[in-house]
């Protein structure tokens, strides 16, 4: 009888009751000051470190492969037969490199590594999807097919206020960005088809910006049943306003509104706000 895990990392966003009741794994990135590192969704909060970033901008690293590895004996020793894990998009982390590499190393359990090319809670809700398949019974056949099609049924976007974080983090070109900051444009921000960011628009100023993703989630909700989660890097009422837009659709299914990773934060600085739409 199959016995399906699943593993994912701290980015996912994904809060302790859904983790435990679908009783996911999760390997953990750091946050590393010149001082100390500090343990993702561990001994650091996000906003701890948008407090300190105009003294430092930390960096941050993959879960090592010990620690993956720890996590494998763990669902090994807890009799899982079968793991699916779906972590960070490859192409921001090499947090699903170090998950494939220990992976191909345990014969005795069959794993399926998946590259979400997403974060945050774009990532969450293919886990939470994983873990109804499995609680209706779905076979580790059925739930491995169904994944890509979830993936192909969800996106994500987000902007930010400012865009120095990004900037500093390699996140989006140097000359792109300073040009952006000087004309006061926003980007409109989602993942392309290598897990990356790219940037579907450009507009002039905040309120702008809120306008175009409020657009983006109705041109979804006009034509479908959606699931929504909003999220936000510390700037509350604009998530809260993102949210209220969305809330009393006729087409939605459910909305969430929560807070990135401290890992995820480092990157974005404490200026974004996004929301990821999952078609049912």
């Amino acid at each position: 009888m199959e016995k399906i895990a699943i593993i994912t990392d701290s980015t996912c966003d994904l809060p302790k009751a859904e983790i435990d009741k679908y009783n996911i794994k999760v390997a953990r990135l750091k946050v590393k000051y010149s001082d100390r590192e500090y343990t993702d969704g561990i001994d650091i909060t996000p906003e701890e470190i948008y407090a300190r970033l105009d003294k430092e901008i930390p960096t941050t690293s993959t879960p090592t492969l010990g620690e993956i590895d720890n996590l494998f004996k763990e669902v090994i020793a807890e009799n899982y037969t079968h793991a699916i894990v779906i972590p960070i998009s490859s192409g921001l982390s090499g947090t699903m490199n170090n998950f494939r590499l220990v992976a191909d190393g345990y014969d005795e359990i069959e794993t399926f590594v998946f590259d979400s090319r997403a974060l945050s809670r774009a990532v969450g809700f293919l886990l939470t999807k994983v873990g109804d398949m499995i609680a209706e019974g779905k076979s580790f056949k059925e739930i491995t097919s169904e994944i890509p099609k979830l993936r192909e049924n969800m996106e994500l976007y987000f902007t930010v206020d400012s865009l120095e974080h990004l900037i500093k983090g390699g996140r989006i070109g140097r000359i792109s960005g300073s040009l952006g900051q000087l004309l006061n444009l926003k980007p409109i921000v989602s993942m392309d088809e290598e897990g990356k960011y790219y940037t579907v628009d450009k507009v002039r100023g905040s309120k702008q910006a809120f306008n175009k993703l409020v657009n983006f989630g109705l041109e979804q909700l006009n034509n479908h049943k959606c699931r929504i989660m909003v999220m936000h890097a510390n700037v509350p009422e604009s998530a809260q306003k993102l949210y209220d837009a969305f809330k009393d659709h006729p087409n939605l299914t459910s909305i969430e509104l929560g807070t990135l990773s401290a890992v995820a934060g480092v990157h974005s600085g404490p200026t974004l706000f996004a929301f990821v739409y999952m078609r049912e």
